[in-house]
């Protein structure tokens, strides 16, 4: 059964959400963790939706943070230079080009350098706002990304619509009073309000005061 929400601003994750960089992702820090005898699969379930840094301590809490922030930077060289396989998810350009006159931004834990080159790999079109890393001191699940993009944008955040792929990313939006739409296969395990396969499921309409978001 269709859903639709009242929205004023939409906030979109950047990774699994607009764009498909799970092989990259995976590949590099699969190659990070092998020297370190960390377990793949523990690997997996960490990086996604979080910043480096704070991947690294969670995996090697033990670990000098200095060294976590030097190879996070050195990580982010290597991302941002590897775009192989980084496409569009379903439906991510049309529904940004929905959004254009709409206030909405992107909320991404990655830097200005790796959102720019996955969404020129990708073919989209980046948000006039867009908060990255460089933007916040805490990375997702905390959740003062969105709170400081409703922030900028003058939204109230319960005005705000999340769109997530991660369960870091998914907690960040709750945490920060907004609904959040979670977008791909294992979405709605994460605990999102609702949950699409992709962005074709999310139709975009002019309302008073906002508009509305139709999920199919």
């Amino acid at each position: 059964m269709p859903h639709t929400l009242h929205a004023r601003a939409v906030l979109l994750d950047m990774d699994g959400t607009l764009v498909d960089s799970t092989a990259v992702v995976e590949r590099l820090w699969l190659e990070w963790a092998k020297p370190h005898g960390l377990d793949p699969a523990q690997v997996l379930s960490v990086v996604h939706g979080r910043q480096g840094h704070q991947s690294m301590a969670i995996m090697l809490p033990d670990r000098d943070h200095a060294i976590n922030l030097r190879e996070n930077d050195e990580m982010l060289a290597r991302e941002s230079g590897d775009v192989e396989g980084v496409v569009e998810i379903t439906g991510a350009a049309a529904f940004l080009d929905a959004l254009r006159e709409l206030p909405h931004a992107i909320v991404t834990s990655a830097n200005v350098p790796l959102m720019t080159a996955r969404m020129q790999a990708a073919g989209l079109t980046v948000p006039a706002l867009t908060i990255t890393a460089e933007s916040v001191t805490d990375s997702k699940p905390h959740p003062e990304g969105f709170l400081t993009a409703a922030s900028t944008l003058g939204i109230d955040p319960a005005d705000c619509v999340v769109f997530e792929d991660s369960e870091a990313g998914v907690q960040a939006g709750l945490a920060a009073g907004m609904r959040v739409i979670g977008v791909g296969a294992h979405a709605a395990s994460h605990g999102a309000t609702y949950s699409v396969a992709d962005l074709t499921q999310v139709s975009v309409t002019a309302a008073e005061d906002g508009f509305t978001l139709t999920l199919a």
